[in-house]
């Protein structure tokens, strides 16, 4: 049975995710902070060595062999320009550290887990529409780090397919999720939809759809894709 790592899984795009891939039959172990059933590891990414205490742990639930990873967790918090400099700096930091860095840890686990088995294995990463345009005056952090991701995703798909580790990346726009809600209300709410062609904000199980066909089903010749979600408001 295929074995799918999939952080933030606890709510919004990731409880998503986790539930339709249990319809196709997959074992999937979840993530969050704090582990909420059985088949959930409670780990803090926010921690230097929670990642690697989330992977081996992961690993030994799965027997020893993970095929899928899903970098879904995330961290959306305004940090005002006028804060104080070591305020600004503590928050870019977090950001940077839990929807980076812990996701290129786990990424390099993954990848060396599958070259020393000999076999392949794909990387499923939930960036940000963000990553490509940007993102407002308070959230330059979150951008940076979804930025980030991309370039993070495009060299692994680049350096690993001959050895069958693919990457695939997804980009959504705003997505009816509890980590949005502060953010849409903070920039006028329903006017925010005046720039979404669609006339609406994704919902989570959208996303999901597109993460579990990149998990399961995209042809081996679409790694190093980032698949937008946005509802036409960025297009490339």
């Amino acid at each position: 049975m295929t074995c799918i790592l999939v952080t933030g899984s606890s709510r919004g795009i990731g409880a998503a995710i986790r539930e339709q891939l249990e319809g196709r039959c997959v074992r999937v172990i979840g993530h969050g902070r704090l582990a909420y059933d059985e088949e959930t590891i409670g780990a803090d990414l926010a921690d230097p060595q929670g990642p690697a205490l989330l992977w081996d742990e992961a690993l030994e639930r799965a027997g020893g062999a993970i095929d899928v990873l899903v970098n879904n967790h995330g961290l959306f918090e305004a940090n005002a320009l006028d804060r104080s400099d070591i305020e600004w700096l503590d928050a870019w930091e977090d950001t940077l550290r839990i929807n980076l860095t812990s996701a290129a840890q786990l990424s390099r686990f993954a990848v060396r887990h599958w070259q020393e088995r000999g076999v392949g294995g794909r990387i499923v990463h939930i960036a940000s529409r963000a990553g490509h345009r940007g993102d407002s005056p308070a959230h330059w952090h979150y951008a940076a780090a979804k930025g980030g991701m991309l370039a993070m995703h495009k060299t692994i798909a680049r350096q690993y397919a001959s050895e069958g580790i693919l990457s695939f990346a997804i980009t959504p726009g705003f997505t009816d999720t509890a980590m949005a809600d502060d953010y849409l209300a903070s920039r006028g709410g329903p006017g925010l939809l005046a720039d979404i062609p669609l006339g609406r904000v994704a919902e989570p199980e959208e996303i999901a759809q597109i993460a579990v066909f990149c998990a399961l089903d995209a042809p081996e010749s679409m790694t190093g894709t980032t698949i937008d979600a946005n509802g036409a408001s960025y297009v490339r």
